[in-house]
């Protein structure tokens, strides 16, 4: 007398039940890591508008005021010119100017919009515009 063997494996009812509870796992994980990725681009641009406001006040130290806003924040890293800045002792950044995290390049405004600066970084974060709120608000100096 043979006896049936029987198969070895998962059965359909099986897989989906496993794959339901990936599925909520992943639901619950999901929007707290996607969360904390735009924490840590906002957390970059701050870091980011803090090294561009270093470097400035070093170009204001050396040539004795800021860069005007025709020179922008270019001025930090190539010279704006041998006969208007001959006290230019840069380069003031390893690297050129970056863009954001999210790809938008930086505003600088001199003189500055807010009382009691003497300019203003801006970020427009993730929307690239003006105001906003969450990873989409303004990061500045």
């Amino acid at each position: 007398m043979m006896m049936k063997q029987k198969s070895k494996g998962f059965t359909l009812l099986e897989l989906l039940v496993v794959l339901l509870i990936i599925g909520m796992l992943a639901a619950f994980v999901a929007p707290k890591y996607f969360g904390e990725i735009s924490k840590s681009q906002t957390q970059v641009a701050a870091a980011q508008i803090e090294a561009l406001g270093q470097a400035l006040d070093q170009f204001r130290i050396d040539t004795g005021h800021y860069p005007s806003q025709t020179e922008g924040l270019a001025a930090l890293y190539a010279p704006p010119g041998t006969a208007s800045e001959p006290k230019w002792n840069g380069p003031y950044l390893k690297k050129a100017v970056p863009a954001d995290p999210w790809g938008n390049a930086y505003v600088y405004n001199i003189p500055s919009a807010t009382q009691g600066k003497d300019y203003d970084l801006i970020s427009y974060g993730s929307d690239g515009q003006a105001g906003g709120t969450g990873d989409a608000a303004d990061i500045t100096n």
